[in-house]
């Protein structure tokens, strides 16, 4: 127990980017799935490209939206 406290009072980076790129995981996720299944949405259906194209730029403004709420998130509760 003592030795994981040693390494963890070892860590001298700011936890915040820590916790942002733990954070960035599912958005990176989140956007692949929305353009992999995108694409084959588009291969399977060509004539309904503008509305899978609009479906993917509104899933992709989510995701992002998540990525930015937690690079905002350090600043905000931190001290």
């Amino acid at each position: 127990m003592s030795a994981t406290l040693e390494l963890a009072a070892g860590v001298s980076g700011s936890l915040g980017s820590i916790g942002y790129g733990l954070a960035a995981i599912g958005p990176g996720i989140g956007v692949g799935i929305v353009f992999g299944n995108g694409t084959q949405a588009l291969a399977r259906q060509p004539e309904a490209a503008g509305l899978i194209r609009a479906n993917q730029i509104l899933g992709f403004a989510f995701c992002e939206a998540l990525a930015l709420i937690g690079i905002v998130m350090p600043f905000v509760f931190g001290k």
